[in-house]
């Protein structure tokens, strides 16, 4: 009797133990949500609010949405559109040659290759900006080498267009996704193939029927992230095209130092505005997949 007494009284104590533990926890985060609230939550309150202030001409700010509105119509939604297809597009490739030479590697027997495409993904993977244009444009460009030795010209290739931004953009781009989804592939475990086998299952059956539903939240995830970015990624293509492509990074660029015109100054803010918009539907769609990821893979 008295041993269930005192398991009784320990049983009732042990959920207000875990809610004080869990009281005593929050001071160690605070720090953690005042950095986001000053560096991330102060900044997009301002861009937000100033994107819907309106100067007249008389110079006066007051509320509305013309900047909203013109930063959805004109020149400044091709330049989202063109944003939005040129990061779809090299999201996609990124994710098919990337998904296939991760599964190259994870399935290689020697350590050694694995460790040589890691190490270089994560090279590749950071090396983007002004000084991979600069590479590409003495490689590929108007008197780059292969250029030169390949005689590009003649067959009408371009570096500075819609294609030669997708080529830059997946050298860095496809190592990422290398790094990206390596794990996944390497969550899969030997007994599902092994299981399969056993009932008969061919290598093909096995990934049309296992691998690949398995590891599609993987996949999925990895692109949205390819396509995030894509989406932010400006150095780039600002030194390899300048205007000669539309993109909504470009045309933020351009109204900051004040090309546009009188009473537009808080255009940019907004064209920001809808850039932030686009990357939370981006992370809505990342995190349901990264947790069913971690569910069939963790």
């Amino acid at each position: 009797m008295a041993d269930q007494a005192v398991g009784t009284a320990v049983a009732a104590g042990a959920k207000p133990a875990v809610r004080r533990r869990g009281r005593h926890r929050w001071p160690a985060v605070l720090p953690y949500f005042v950095f986001l609230a000053l560096c991330f939550g102060l900044p997009a309150g301002t861009m937000a609010y100033n994107a819907f202030m309106v100067t007249d001409a008389s110079g006066a700010a007051h509320f509305g949405t013309d900047n909203v509105s013109n930063s959805l119509s004109g020149a400044y939604a091709t330049g989202l559109t063109g944003s939005v297809e040129l990061s779809v597009v090299s999201a996609l490739l990124a994710t098919l040659f990337g998904a296939l030479i991760a599964q190259a590697v994870a399935t290689s027997k020697r350590p050694a290759l694995r460790k040589a495409v890691v190490a270089a993904s994560g090279v590749f993977a950071n090396f983007s900006g002004a000084p991979l244009a600069f590479a590409f444009i003495a490689t590929l460009g108007t008197t780059g080498t292969l250029t030169r030795l390949l005689s590009l010209h003649s067959t009408g290739f371009s570096l500075y267009s819609f294609t030669g931004l997708v080529l830059a953009y997946l050298y860095f781009m496809i190592p990422l996704m290398v790094v990206t989804v390596l794990p996944a592939l390497d969550g899969l475990r030997t007994q599902w193939q092994e299981a399969a086998a056993s009932c008969g299952a061919t290598r093909r059956q096995f990934w049309l029927h296992i691998g690949i539903p398995v590891l599609t939240p993987s996949l999925l995830g990895g692109a949205v992230l390819m396509f995030g970015t894509a989406f932010a990624s400006q150095a780039t293509a600002a030194v390899m095209t300048g205007s000669s492509v539309p993109l909504i990074t470009l045309q933020i660029s351009n109204a900051l130092n004040g090309n546009v015109l009188a009473g537009q100054e808080n255009l940019a803010l907004a064209m920001s505005l809808n850039m932030v918009v686009i990357a939370l539907l981006v992370m809505a769609v990342q995190i349901p997949l990264q947790r069913r990821s971690a569910r069939w893979l963790g």
